[in-house]
């Protein structure tokens, strides 16, 4: 029987451990922590069938300025750790000219179209469909300008992919939204992806499927992997572990691992904070506010505010600027109530120079596979990757060409 260590318990990594324990391989997931307690917790709580467009780095120099001099609140950044970042943010610039953009939207739509179907599969399977809301989200919009805009994209989208929207004035969105305020130009709705109320619980959920299906979940260390003659090992609470093949779903910590075995691999690391707010006004359906930044919606412990991307050291302390900003935009609209947690959660997101994720046997190292650097959408695609890395690994034939993908690009 094959067997593999799968290192790293969020989305993507619990996503691949049921996959290929589906076509009986014999799997260990290996995670410091519970499953779903880093990133995979702390999103926005949205399996995105929208999300068409990976995110391009902003080309405009009015754009760049309002960035550099800290005058908008999607992007942040840490002037004493932007030398960490700044080699793969030039790669990321070289890779959004508009015609690399273009190729990176067509292998990046490839995966997104198989985000809900792969997630219903295990939401039925794992029984969460209790967490699960299957009604959209609204991109709100403060600048009837930028509102056009929006909406012209939308409408490319849905020409280009198929992806579904409506358009909400102002007031129909105050009708929709009756607690907040009514004097907005719109919004768009959304109408394809699905939201979750807890994206922990989800994550714990297809953990718990997992070992169902006769997966093993342990402890244990990933920097501790070795290679040995018959494939890798790791040490976890339970002791050594050999498999014959082992998978990296670290994510923002995979390029950290992997350097030893001689990959570098570039990464913008996109910090990312949340709150719960509770006691204040209630949320039919997720909001997005794109001129200021955030995400919020109705999660299991209240509204949770989720932030846009902050470039600054992995050990760096949390900084409230992002989040106090977020937070007072959003009272604008309606009555939070107050925090629920005494400091805010942060977590980060792995972004790739070309925007798509490292998916793939190592070039180098039989055995030694990848998947990971899913960007903001590594909740939305877990599933998905899960099931083609699992094809690739098993000797199948892949649902969709995986050669974007591959590890040696980089």
């Amino acid at each position: 029987m094959q067997s593999a260590i799968v290192l790293g318990g969020g989305m993507v990594g619990v996503g691949a451990a049921l996959h290929l324990r589906k076509r009986g391989w014999t799997v260990t997931l290996v995670d410091r922590r519970e499953p779903g307690r880093e990133t995979s917790y702390g999103n926005a709580g949205m399996i995105q069938a929208e999300a068409v467009r990976p995110y391009p780095m902003p080309r405009d120099f009015s754009t760049l300025l309002k960035i550099a001099t800290g005058r908008t609140n999607d992007v942040r950044y840490s002037l004493t750790s932007l030398h960490r970042h700044v080699e793969p943010l030039l790669r990321y610039w070289w890779h959004s000219a508009p015609k690399r953009h273009r190729e990176a939207i067509e292998a990046w739509a490839r995966l997104i179209a198989y985000a809900t179907p792969e997630h219903d599969i295990l939401i039925r399977e794992a029984h969460a469909d209790n967490l699960i809301r299957r009604a959209g989200y609204r991109l709100l919009h403060r600048d009837p300008v930028a509102f056009e805009l929006a909406i012209k994209t939308a409408e490319e989208n849905q020409r280009d992919f198929g992806v579904k929207f409506r358009v909400l004035s102002g007031s129909e969105l105050a009708k929709a939204e009756p607690l907040i305020r009514d004097d907005l130009p719109g919004a768009i709705h959304w109408l394809e992806p699905w939201t979750v109320s807890d994206p922990g619980a989800l994550v714990a959920a297809y953990a718990a499927l997992f070992e169902r299906h006769g997966g093993t979940l342990l402890r244990g260390d990933a920097n501790t992997l070795r290679q040995t003659a018959t494939g890798w090992s790791v040490d976890t609470d339970a002791g050594r572990i050999d498999a014959a093949a082992v998978v990296v779903t670290l994510g923002p910590w995979s390029p950290d691992l992997l350097y030893k075995f001689g990959y570098r691999i570039p990464l913008v690391r996109k910090r990312g904070y949340h709150m719960h707010y509770s006691g204040g006004s209630s949320l039919d359906l997720p909001l997005v506010d794109t001129a200021r930044g955030y995400a919020m919606g109705p999660m299991a412990k209240g509204i949770r505010i989720t932030t846009g991307a902050e470039l600054t050291g992995p050990d760096a302390p949390a900084t409230p600027i992002q989040l106090a900003s977020a937070e007072a935009s959003a009272r604008e609209l309606l009555d939070l109530g107050g925090r629920v947690e005494p400091e805010p959660w942060f977590g980060t997101r792995p972004c790739t120079p070309d925007m798509l994720p490292v998916l793939g046997p190592a070039p180098r190292h039989r055995g030694l596979w990848m998947n990971f650097g899913h960007g903001h959408q590594g909740f939305t695609l877990g599933p998905a990757t899960g099931r083609l890395l699992a094809e690739m690994m098993s000797g199948e034939t892949p649902s969709i060409d995986p050669a974007p993908y591959r590890p040696e690009r980089f």
